[in-house]
């Protein structure tokens, strides 16, 4: 038992430090990126790029200043978002239908770019998961209801703020709020891998995810790397997805098909946490999220047992 105590207490102290730096690495972004928009309320461009994208954004029932924030998804880390939603009063609704929209399209970039060494394409994924943000917003706005949803938060307009000094001390006083709660949650996040690969139960856990392949239209042997992806993520998880590849653990095409998954739905235990700690239903994160995820692949499937059978019939 004293064994397993000190594996467990090594796993704290290697992951504090890394903790650390990963979090002051995700400060430097989102305190500049939320006092940006706090400057836009209080100048007032803001509400004039809200009044140009109203009509778009109205369409899959957002205000247009939200934009601002999905437009800051596609190239940025997560944790930006959360602290650009909780700098704006909106309903729980429409914080809902936004943070799928962040969850399916952010850090576009550096995701894009790994899932092209994992047998896709970049501009392929980022376009799909563009789209798809879209889609998935038009059919919440659809399908959720219109009433009994309250307040994610009663967040203060710099607008409203007689000077730039009192601008400055309500975003440091919100951004506070954001910035425990991403502490602590990166750290129990840090902890959690490294227990996971201490104890080498990610192989375990994925034979226990294997019969859900057949449903999501996966392959069975795809099992390790959507748990990868939905542990650890797309960026983190990135060298493990890679190497599997290079070793022929896995082929392109399955590892392409495995893409269109994690595309619509990856990081799912860390992304439902810091989501639901600013009051977003969990349900609804992740019901989406996998349903989309499976329509996804198996139109990808239909499309390719169409695609073959004009191929096989071209050549008959």
């Amino acid at each position: 038992m004293s064994r397993i105590i000190g594996r467990i207490w090594t796993c704290i102290k290697q992951a504090l430090p890394k903790a650390g730096k990963t979090c002051l690495w995700l400060l430097k972004i989102i305190l500049p990126i939320s006092l940006f928009v706090r400057i836009l309320q209080y100048s007032g461009l803001l509400g004039k790029f809200s009044a140009v994208l109203e009509p778009l954004f109205s369409l899959i029932g957002l205000p247009g200043e939200t934009a601002i924030i999905f437009i800051t998804s596609v190239f940025c880390p997560l944790y930006a978002h959360i602290a650009l939603i909780t700098s704006m009063s909106l309903g729980l609704r429409e914080a809902t239908i936004l943070s799928l929209m962040c969850l399916t399209s952010h850090n576009l970039i550096v995701e894009s770019s790994v899932q092209a060494k994992t047998g896709s394409s970049f501009w392929g994924m980022t376009g799909l998961r563009l789209v798809m943000s879209f889609v998935i917003a038009l059919a919440l706005n659809e399908i959720m209801p219109r009433e009994g949803w309250g307040q994610i938060g009663i967040a203060q307009s710099a607008g409203i703020c007689d000077h730039i000094g009192e601008v400055f001390i309500l975003w440091f006083t919100s951004s506070m709020k954001v910035v425990i709660s991403i502490l602590l949650i990166v750290t129990a996040l840090m902890i959690l891998h490294y227990l996971l690969e201490e104890f080498r139960l990610m192989k375990g856990l994925s034979r226990v995810f294997a019969p859900l392949m057949k449903l999501f239209g996966l392959p069975r042997e795809t099992a390790f790397l959507w748990l990868v992806g939905n542990v650890v993520g797309l960026a983190y998880g990135g060298a493990i997805m890679i190497d599997e590849i290079e070793q022929k653990k896995l082929s392109h095409s399955n590892g392409n098909l495995l893409n269109y998954h994690l595309a619509m739905c990856h990081s799912l235990l860390e992304d439902t946490i810091i989501f639901v700690a600013i009051g977003i239903p969990a349900l609804w994160l992740i019901i989406t999220r996998v349903v989309f995820a499976m329509i996804v692949v198996w139109l990808r499937w239909g499309y390719m047992y169409i695609y073959t059978r004009k191929i096989r019939d071209l050549y008959e």
